[in-house]
């Protein structure tokens, strides 16, 4: 089970978790070794209400396919063990992030003094356009 927050888990076969070869460091060992993790969880069928998974999916942009599979590639390490770790982590701060609802916007409207300032501004540009006017007498 992977934690998400203290009421909500992940079980570990919703994650769908391959090794597959890395660029970078690691010298003649890169083209031998699968270091990087490839983590797949598949947004549409997971638990989550539909609010969760429509942020989820616009937070995570082009990470999740049309299928509605999030894919979170890691290879910043050189072993397995770490970039499994970077992945679920990534993984669970970008399931965080979809939890929290954005707060409403609350309409406010402009105050007495910051109209008159707005009418007063645009009666003084409209003076120095006019003075720049050329007169045909």
């Amino acid at each position: 089970m992977i934690e998400i927050t203290p009421s909500l888990q992940i079980e570990d076969r919703d994650l769908q978790i391959d090794f597959i070869r890395a660029s970078g460091p690691g010298g003649q060992n890169v083209n031998k070794v699968a270091t990087a993790v490839q983590l797949r969880f598949d947004v549409r069928a997971s638990s989550f209400p539909e609010d969760v998974k429509a942020r989820l999916t616009q937070l995570a942009g082009k990470r999740v396919s049309n299928e509605g599979i999030l894919l979170i590639e890691a290879k910043r390490f050189r072993t397995q063990e770490q970039n499994r770790e970077d992945a679920i982590n990534r993984f669970v701060e970008l399931v965080r992030r979809a939890l929290i609802a954005p707060k409403a916007r609350a309409k406010t409207k402009p105050t007495r003094a910051s109209r008159e300032e707005r009418l007063k501004a645009k009666k003084k540009r409209g003076e120095i356009k006019k003075l720049r006017q050329s007169k045909d007498w």
